[in-house]
């Protein structure tokens, strides 16, 4: 599985049957995914102490679009790879949904629902 961070009412916009896109996609090309292990990198680079946030839990075989591994751009360190979906990810590839609340001090981390694996 990879996770995609986004806020509740972008994931709420998204119809039955329908697809997620996000602006990067317009942008780079692709929507930015991580794994348990690096999606705290992004989520306190990019969303330290925000309140509205998702964490999707995605399918890559149920996507229909080509999922690279590839290097990160800074902030992140060089090495690190992270999941690009190259396309809009479908309702039916999201298999879990889970609130991504920060701790007290802004900090966001793995929620149990998916530390507990």
């Amino acid at each position: 599985m990879i996770l995609h961070i986004c806020t509740r009412d972008e994931w709420a916009a998204v119809p039955e049957g329908g697809v997620y896109t996000a602006p990067s996609l317009d942008e780079v090309g692709f929507i930015h995914c991580s794994d348990l292990g690096t999606v705290g990198l992004p989520a306190n680079a990019i969303y330290r102490g925000r309140t509205d946030l998702l964490l999707l839990e995605v399918d890559p075989a149920k996507v229909g679009a080509p999922v690279r591994w590839e290097d990160g751009v800074p902030p992140h360190p060089e090495g690190i790879l992270f999941p690009h979906v190259y396309g809009p990810i479908p309702r039916n590839a999201v298999v879990s949904v889970h609130d991504y609340p920060p701790d007290g001090d802004g900090t966001l981390k793995l929620p149990e629902s998916l530390a507990v694996r």
